[in-house]
């Protein structure tokens, strides 16, 4: 891999994107106030969509991050169940912002299907980024002098 340890570098940013872009959506459904509302709305819109874009950069990286990995059937299960998550919620994502992104104006109250929707995707990001974790601190996997070994 180029740079070593850049997925795990990449992969917070999703997480905290989405999640707070949810969060800032959420509280435009429930604000009174329209303006308000609307600022939360435009802010919540564009962190959705950025985090959606480097949930992409960060699957690249993961599968670069595979490369030259050596690691026991058990790790090999624990590194599937990441990737088949990743790929989930990642597309989950993607589909929400281009239809917040596309569908509407930035600047509107999301409606209640759309953000259950969008809290379904952020479970599964979250349940992405546990296996990721279990990896990591489980299987040693990508731990320079781990266990399963490191991608060189």
């Amino acid at each position: 891999m180029l740079i070593p340890g850049l997925h795990p570098l990449i992969v917070h940013f999703p997480l905290a994107l989405c999640i707070s872009g949810a969060l800032c959506l959420l509280a435009a459904r429930l604000l009174r106030d329209d303006r308000h509302a609307a600022a939360a709305a435009t802010v919540g819109t564009w962190n959705l969509i950025g985090g959606a874009v480097v949930a992409l950069a960060a699957i690249g990286t993961g599968v670069a991050a595979l490369v030259g990995l050596h690691a026991g059937a058990a790790a090999h299960l624990a590194i599937s169940m990441h990737v088949k998550w990743a790929m989930l919620s990642s597309m989950m994502l993607l589909l929400l912002a281009v239809w917040r992104g596309a569908g509407q104006a930035q600047d509107s109250r999301p409606a209640w299907l759309f953000l259950c929707l969008l809290l379904v995707a952020c479970a599964a990001l979250a349940m992405t980024g546990y296996r990721g974790a279990v990896n990591v601190y489980h299987y040693g996997i990508g731990v320079f002098g781990g266990a399963a070994g490191a991608a060189n």
